[in-house]
Protein backbone atom coordinates (compact mmCIF):
# COMPACT_ATOMS: atom_id res chain seq x y z
CA UNK A 1 0.00 0.00 0.00
CA UNK A 2 2.93 2.11 0.90
CA UNK A 3 4.05 1.96 -2.59
CA UNK A 4 1.31 2.59 -4.49
CA UNK A 5 0.61 5.90 -2.36
CA UNK A 6 4.34 6.80 -3.19
CA UNK A 7 3.51 5.29 -6.92
CA UNK A 8 0.89 7.99 -7.04
CA UNK A 9 2.83 10.38 -5.39
CA UNK A 10 5.17 10.21 -8.03
CA UNK A 11 2.81 10.39 -10.34
CA UNK A 12 0.78 13.56 -9.42
CA UNK A 13 4.17 15.46 -9.43
CA UNK A 14 5.67 14.29 -12.35
CA UNK A 15 1.91 15.91 -13.95
CA UNK A 16 2.11 19.48 -12.13
CA UNK A 17 5.83 19.83 -13.54
CA UNK A 18 4.16 18.99 -17.04
CA UNK A 19 1.19 20.59 -15.97
CA UNK A 20 3.45 24.29 -15.42
CA UNK A 21 5.70 23.59 -18.11
CA UNK A 22 2.77 23.98 -20.90
CA UNK A 23 1.08 26.67 -19.36
CA UNK A 24 4.53 28.62 -18.48
CA UNK A 25 4.26 30.08 -22.28
CA UNK A 26 0.56 31.36 -21.54
CA UNK A 27 1.41 32.38 -17.98
CA UNK A 28 3.68 34.82 -19.60
CA UNK A 29 2.03 35.80 -22.45
CA UNK A 30 -0.51 37.25 -19.65
CA UNK A 31 2.46 38.92 -17.45
CA UNK A 32 3.06 41.11 -20.60
CA UNK A 33 -0.41 41.87 -21.06
CA UNK A 34 -1.29 43.10 -17.70
CA UNK A 35 2.39 44.93 -17.77
CA UNK A 36 1.47 46.60 -20.89
CA UNK A 37 -2.24 47.52 -19.55
CA UNK A 38 -0.72 49.19 -16.29
CA UNK A 39 1.62 51.17 -18.36
CA UNK A 40 -1.51 52.18 -20.46
CA UNK A 41 -3.47 52.76 -16.83
CA UNK A 42 -0.33 54.67 -15.81
CA UNK A 43 -0.46 57.19 -18.65
CA UNK A 44 -3.79 57.97 -18.77
CA UNK A 45 -3.42 58.74 -14.79
CA UNK A 46 -0.78 61.03 -15.84
CA UNK A 47 -2.93 62.82 -18.50
CA UNK A 48 -5.93 63.19 -16.38
CA UNK A 49 -3.64 64.91 -13.77
CA UNK A 50 -2.40 67.04 -16.13
CA UNK A 51 -5.31 68.07 -17.68
CA UNK A 52 -7.16 68.47 -13.77
CA UNK A 53 -4.30 71.04 -13.34
CA UNK A 54 -5.05 72.74 -17.40
CA UNK A 55 -8.36 72.97 -15.96
CA UNK A 56 -7.56 74.64 -12.48
CA UNK A 57 -4.93 77.01 -13.95
CA UNK A 58 -8.00 77.93 -17.24
CA UNK A 59 -10.36 78.57 -14.10
CA UNK A 60 -8.42 80.88 -11.85
CA UNK A 61 -10.05 83.89 -11.06
CA UNK A 62 -7.28 86.56 -11.94
CA UNK A 63 -7.20 84.56 -15.14
CA UNK A 64 -10.63 84.66 -16.15
CA UNK A 65 -10.20 88.73 -15.20
CA UNK A 66 -6.90 89.14 -16.94
CA UNK A 67 -8.78 87.75 -20.05
CA UNK A 68 -11.96 90.00 -19.45
CA UNK A 69 -9.71 93.11 -19.12
CA UNK A 70 -7.44 92.52 -22.35
CA UNK A 71 -11.04 91.45 -24.67
CA UNK A 72 -12.64 94.75 -22.69
CA UNK A 73 -9.41 96.79 -23.82
CA UNK A 74 -9.90 95.65 -27.30
CA UNK A 75 -13.10 96.26 -27.78
CA UNK A 76 -12.74 99.78 -26.19
CA UNK A 77 -10.28 100.46 -28.58
CA UNK A 78 -12.23 99.52 -31.88
CA UNK A 79 -14.91 101.86 -30.62
CA UNK A 80 -13.02 104.65 -29.74
CA UNK A 81 -13.18 107.15 -32.44
CA UNK A 82 -10.12 107.48 -34.23
CA UNK A 83 -9.51 111.54 -34.71
CA UNK A 84 -8.01 111.68 -31.51
CA UNK A 85 -10.92 113.45 -29.40
CA UNK A 86 -11.89 111.33 -26.21
CA UNK A 87 -15.30 109.03 -26.27
CA UNK A 88 -16.95 111.97 -24.14
CA UNK A 89 -16.56 114.74 -26.67
CA UNK A 90 -17.71 112.92 -29.14
CA UNK A 91 -20.81 111.92 -27.58
CA UNK A 92 -21.26 115.93 -26.35
CA UNK A 93 -20.86 117.03 -29.99
CA UNK A 94 -23.90 114.67 -31.10
CA UNK A 95 -25.88 116.05 -28.24
CA UNK A 96 -25.33 119.50 -29.15
CA UNK A 97 -28.36 121.23 -30.55
CA UNK A 98 -27.71 121.92 -34.34
CA UNK A 99 -27.64 125.79 -35.23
Amino acid sequence: MVRLNLLLLAVLVALRAVARHVAAPGAQALRRARARASEGARAYETEFGQLQLEQSTWAMPVRVEKIAREQLRDAASRAAPRRGRSAQAARDDRRAPQR
